[in-house]
């Protein structure tokens, strides 16, 4: 492990406080943040902001106008697009799809209907979700592998199925609590 974590500051540039992989590609006016790490075939588009020491996976698509904080984590094969914001300590499943427009056409431009969605810090979308557009993944919630989301998610909240629905409470650390959510009794 320490030599993997050796190699990765040495490939970190001495110019750029954060490692792009040689198969990224980089559009002018992205803002990336110090100990960021974006690997294979990634794709970073204009006016992009993407805080410290996030990871972003292979085959990610990332902009343009999104906002990612610090401490994100995305996984292989993600494509974020303009009107999502992800805030701090977010965990985003591999293959995980987000929406911007209700009702898409290919002939039709709809870039004026975007949508906001946002993810609240330290929310966890798990892999091969559906975020719907418009809507709010509170903090700390745990979206499940697979769950198409429709409506808002409450923090701490589970969301799993299609289309997604309650199935209980999850604390800041982790622990499932199922429905009987008080004081965590690993972190408190």
């Amino acid at each position: 492990m320490k030599k993997i974590l050796n190699m990765i500051k040495n490939l970190i540039k001495k110019d750029k406080p954060y490692f792009v992989h040689e198969s990224s590609c980089i559009d002018d006016n992205v803002e990336i943040g110090e100990g960021t790490k974006i690997w294979h075939f990634t794709h970073i588009m204009g006016n992009t902001k993407i805080g410290k020491n996030c990871s972003i996976g292979q085959n990610v698509t990332i902009g343009p106008h999104v906002i990612v904080g610090n401490n994100v984590k995305i996984q292989n094969n993600v494509s974020l697009y303009e009107g999502l914001i992800v805030e701090d300590d977010v965990f985003i499943g591999p293959s995980a799809v987000f929406t911007n427009v209700t009702n898409p056409r290919a002939t039709i431009s709809r870039k004026d209907e975007f949508k906001i969605t946002l993810l609240k810090k330290g929310c966890s979308i798990g892999a091969n979700a559906t975020i719907i557009c418009g809507n709010v993944i509170g903090e700390y919630a745990l979206v499940g592998a697979g769950a198409v989301v429709t409506k808002d998610v409450d923090p701490h909240n589970i969301f799993i199925g299609n289309p997604a629905i309650y199935k209980g409470m999850i604390c800041k650390c982790g622990k499932n609590y199922g429905k009987d959510y008080i004081v965590c009794d690993r972190c408190k």
